[in-house]
C-alpha cells in the first residue's frame, strides 16, 4: 500500500523480528522489533490472546445477568458480564452461547451481535466480541475446574451507580453498559435473530 493510498503510513510500524518470551497455558508474550515511521528501530512487548466474547444478557423484567468473580491480578472480587476466551477455530457466537451456559446456566432464545472491544491496546492484541442475548432460560451451570463465581440479576441503575462510585471498574463490562444504554435509548440498533445457526 502506497503512502498516497494509506493515510496512516506516517504512523505505522513495520515488524522486523519476533522473539517469544513466554508461552503460558493460553497466553503468549512476545517481543517484536519494529521499524518506526522515522526509520529507527524499537521493541514492543505484548501479550498474544486468542480472543474472547462477552454477553450482555437481558432478563424479561429488564435486569442484566451479572457475575461476581475473584480476579487474581486485581486481588479482589469483580463485577462483570459473563465472558470467556474463544477456543481455537471457535465461532464467536458459538463461544458466546457456550460461555453463557457454562458460567451462568442460562440459554437464550435470541442473539444480536453488538460490536467489538479492545481492552488493552498498549500491551495485548485481545479483542472481545460483544453479544446481546434475550429470552433467557435458566438451567444448570458447567463451570470449569477451579472456576468459582456468583451469578445474579442486577438492576441497570444499580450497575450504573456502581460504575460512578468506582465499585464496577471492569473495562469490558463498562463498555457493555455503554452499549446497553445506547440500545435502550434507541440510539444504537441491534439486529436480533431467533435461534441463529452456530
Amino acid at each position: 500500500m502506497s503512502a498516497d493510498s494509506d493515510p496512516d503510513s506516517h504512523l505505522r510500524e513495520e515488524r522486523l523480528h519476533r522473539e517469544p518470551l513466554l508461552q503460558g497455558h493460553f497466553l503468549k508474550v512476545v517481543r517484536d522489533t519494529v521499524r518506526l515511521p522515522n526509520g529507527r528501530e524499537a521493541t514492543r512487548e505484548f501479550v498474544l490472546h486468542p480472543g474472547a466474547v462477552m454477553v450482555v444478557a437481558l432478563s424479561d423484567d429488564g435486569r442484566l445477568l451479572m457475575e461476581r468473580q475473584y480476579r487474581h491480578p486485581m486481588q479482589q472480587v469483580m463485577l462483570e458480564f459473563p465472558a470467556g476466551k474463544r477456543d481455537p477455530n471457535e465461532d464467536s457466537l458459538a463461544c458466546a452461547r457456550r460461555e453463557l451456559q457454562e458460567e451462568t446456566g442460562y440459554t437464550a432464545r435470541e442473539w444480536a451481535f453488538a460490536g467489538r472491544h479492545a481492552p488493552t491496546i498498549a500491551y495485548s492484541d485481545e479483542v472481545i466480541d460483544i453479544w446481546f442475548a434475550r429470552g433467557l432460560q435458566a438451567g444448570d451451570r458447567r463451570l470449569d475446574e477451579g472456576e468459582f463465581l456468583d451469578v445474579f440479576l442486577a438492576d441497570p441503575a444499580e450497575l450504573m451507580a456502581a460504575c460512578h462510585e468506582g465499585r464496577l471498574i471492569d473495562g469490558k463490562t463498562i463498555t457493555g453498559l455503554l452499549w446497553w444504554q445506547q440500545v435502550m435509548n434507541g440510539s444504537w440498533i441491534l439486529e436480533w435473530r431467533d435461534n441463529p445457526a452456530a
